[in-house]
């Protein structure tokens, strides 16, 4: 019995030993092949850096990404990043990322939409909740001005062919009037702070193909009783 013993041990002692060599073969086979891997990496945050800071060669460094992908929109060498501006703060080690960054060629900002030059003013926009539930960013819109003096009212067109950044149609807390934030030039930021404190503010929803500018004179009351008068509009296109 002892006599028939002796070979199946052999046996299972050498399937034994090629199994084992089998799974070490694989085995480090694959932990060498994963380490000669050479490691993705990407642009991060040398230090902590405050919105609007210009990214310069010491702000930034090149780290190793442990995932498969890397973060959407991220950079993968330090040239990429030279001149940028942050639109928020980033932490060390942190990736810098599009979505974080902005240049003087972007145009539209990085998302932020406000191309070199513009402002986005905000307003509250009067007696214009109709428009309001059509508008949606990137509609063009028109702004008058309202002011009520007793019977002297008069409206004047301030702005024309506006462009619609975001519709808030709840307002902001304080009122309950709709407030749009509109991309105009300097100027028409200062025209429309002015009129939404000092007065009233209406929309007027234009064509999406029509971006001419007239030159409109203020309407009032009287001169819209006037037979004959420029402000007796009917409201059709002359």
């Amino acid at each position: 019995m002892k006599r028939n013993l002796v070979p199946l041990l052999g046996i299972a002692f050498v399937v034994a030993i090629i199994s084992t060599g089998i799974f070490y073969g694989l085995f480090v086979g694959r932990l060498k092949s994963g380490a000669a891997t050479p490691g993705q990496t990407i642009v991060v945050a040398a230090r902590n850096l405050d919105r609007g800071a210009t990214l310069q060669p010491a702000d930034v460094k090149l780290a190793p990404w442990g995932a498969t992908d890397s973060p959407q929109g991220a950079f993968t060498a330090l040239n990429q990043v030279a001149g940028l501006t942050l639109i928020s703060s980033l932490q060390e080690n942190e990736p810098v990322l599009q979505s974080r960054v902005a240049s003087r060629t972007s145009g539209a900002g990085a998302g932020l939409g406000i191309a070199p030059g513009m402002r986005a003013v905000s307003i509250h926009a009067t007696d214009s909740s109709g428009i309001v539930s059509l508008l949606r960013p990137g509609h063009k819109v028109d702004v008058q001005l309202v002011l009520s003096q007793g019977s002297l009212a008069e409206l004047r067109t301030i702005l024309q062919n506006i462009e619609v950044l975001a519709v808030n149609p709840g307002g902001d807390g304080r009122a309950s009037n709709p407030v749009i934030t509109l991309l105009v030039n300097p100027d028409g930021a200062d025209m429309a702070g002015l009129g939404d404190s000092a007065a009233h503010l209406r929309l007027v929803l234009r064509n999406p193909l029509d971006d001419g500018q007239n030159d409109l004179r203020k309407v009032t009351l009287p001169g819209m009783l006037q037979p004959g008068s420029t402000g007796a509009r009917s409201g059709q296109k002359k």
